[in-house]
């Protein structure tokens, strides 16, 4: 792809949740700083009722203040390609860092999105995409970004339905078994985001990986496989993440960024000590 509206394209990122994002040059009709930012595109035959919700939808992610989100600058459509732009973050992402990460580099930059997903919530927005990959970093710290929006695009379209084997292990029971995502089930990916960026490790080692159904009914029978790697305050906030019940997991995401924090700065005080 060359160019997308009037966004020149400079190279591919990536892929993200139901999409493709690239790095292309800022419009001169946009009034910021920055050179570049990174567009996302999803193609979808979307009808003019369809862009609508997702433009209201977006509307009110944009209207969000925070720091801990990925500033959203633009929505467009050309044909059946939506786009979106945001500012670009030159730190890569929790799961391929522009730079090696430490463990309370780990700590906070996940508590940094919680407070993401808590600023969502507290506007009635679920993210429902929460993942490493999804959790971009830069000289200000990590921010959540790529919320997902396939629900929006294609109504009646499960979660499930709309993921990969290599994302689910980010989706608590209640969605695979068809419950709406909530605060609860983003607590739920948090956690298991925390687990494998601390550990590298897969919340379900023998998970088969060649069939999704599949995939899903081994989550539905085990419950998630917590590594020896983890310390201790690690472990209790992570089980806390995934308890079976939802009502006996962190009832915000600003809850479980104080948890969290806490243990980045007792890990930080540590070390240098």
């Amino acid at each position: 792809m060359q160019q997308i509206g009037d966004y020149e394209i400079i190279q591919a990122l990536g892929e993200g949740s139901q999409g493709q994002f690239w790095l292309a040059r800022t419009p001169a009709r946009m009034e910021i700083d920055d050179d570049q930012v990174a567009v996302k595109t999803v193609a979808h035959p979307a009808s003019d009722e369809d862009f609508e919700r997702l433009t209201d939808y977006l509307r009110r992610y944009a209207s969000i203040d925070s720091p801990y989100l990925v500033e959203l600058l633009d929505i467009g459509q050309q044909g059946n390609i939506i786009y979106m732009a945001a500012r670009y973050r030159t730190g890569g992402s929790m799961a391929q860092p522009a730079r090696p990460l430490s463990r309370v580099d780990v700590l906070r930059s996940v508590g940094r999105a919680a407070l993401g997903a808590h600023a969502l919530h507290e506007v009635g927005i679920p993210h429902r995409s929460i993942r490493p990959g999804n959790i971009l970093l830069g000289d200000d710290g990590a921010r959540l970004g790529d919320i997902g929006l396939s629900q929006l695009l294609s109504p009646g379209l499960t979660i499930t339905g709309a993921s990969k084997v290599n994302t689910i292990e980010y989706l608590s029971p209640e969605l695979i078994q068809g419950q709406q995502a909530s605060r609860a089930s983003d607590i739920w990916a948090l956690g298991a985001t925390l687990h494998r960026a601390l550990t590298g490790m897969a919340f379900y080692p023998s998970m088969p990986t060649d069939s999704l159904v599949a995939a899903l009914r081994h989550i539905l029978n085990e419950r998630p496989t917590l590594s020896d790697a983890l310390r201790n305050a690690e472990l209790r906030i992570i089980e806390s993440t995934v308890a079976a019940d939802p009502a006996d997991r962190p009832a915000t995401g600003e809850a479980l960024a104080t948890e969290i924090f806490a243990e980045a700065d007792r890990q930080a005080r540590q070390a240098a000590s």
